[in-house]
């Protein structure tokens, strides 16, 4: 196996997913000391990841079951999800003081949660995918696919180590309920704009 070409699938990944580091960062923050919560951002990392794959590798093979035009509307998934974030931030500083009590209650985020969002801030590298992988040939393609799995995970303990950093961990404690939703948003915003959805 030639290793520049999985250094380009590599160097594809990174490009096209820097911004997913800050956003697992967030997810990590948000369900620090609830069980289980690493286990699902894993897993909603990945599954939202996958279907991303499996759009892209279907489209490389000419079946186009979610068409071009409806890739900015998936930037509705990301602004719902952090305007539903935003309102229990603002619940739980309206009830004083509940902050202890409303992490206590929260199991952070949903490993759906988690997919959604991955896979609608995913939504134009389909159109980056599609070309690399139908010029790739079936054999590349697995490469590419194999590669891009593997960096999920590595993205995944980057997100988490991030979170877990005294400094980093204590600035996310105090300001990640406020950063997550605003994340959100913006990247709902972002995609609906620049996609042009709804004539924006």
């Amino acid at each position: 196996m030639d290793l520049s070409f999985i250094g380009q699938a590599a160097g594809l990944f990174t490009v096209t997913n820097i911004d997913d580091i800050l956003v697992l960062a967030l997810f990590f923050a948000q369900g620090a000391g609830h069980r289980g919560s690493a286990r699902r951002i894993v897993l909603g990392q990945y599954l939202g990841f996958a279907a991303i794959l499996a759009v892209a590798v279907a489209a490389a093979f000419g079946a186009t079951f979610l068409p071009e035009s409806a890739i900015p509307y998936l930037g509705l998934l990301p602004l719902a999800l952090g305007l539903k974030a935003a309102w229990q931030a603002w619940e739980s500083h309206r009830e004083g003081g509940a902050d202890e009590e409303a992490q206590a209650k929260e199991s952070g985020p949903s490993s759906l949660e988690v997919a959604a969002v991955t896979f609608a801030n995913g939504g134009d590298n389909i159109g980056v995918y599609v070309p690399v992988f139908a010029t790739a040939g079936v054999g590349g393609m697995s490469v590419y696919v194999v590669v891009f799995l593997v960096l999920v995970a590595v993205w995944c303990f980057a997100g988490r180590f991030f979170a877990t950093r005294p400094v980093i961990a204590k600035a996310l404690a105090r300001w990640g309920h406020i950063l997550l939703p605003l994340v959100l948003i913006a990247i709902g915003l972002l995609i609906l704009i620049e996609g042009g959805a709804f004539g924006l």
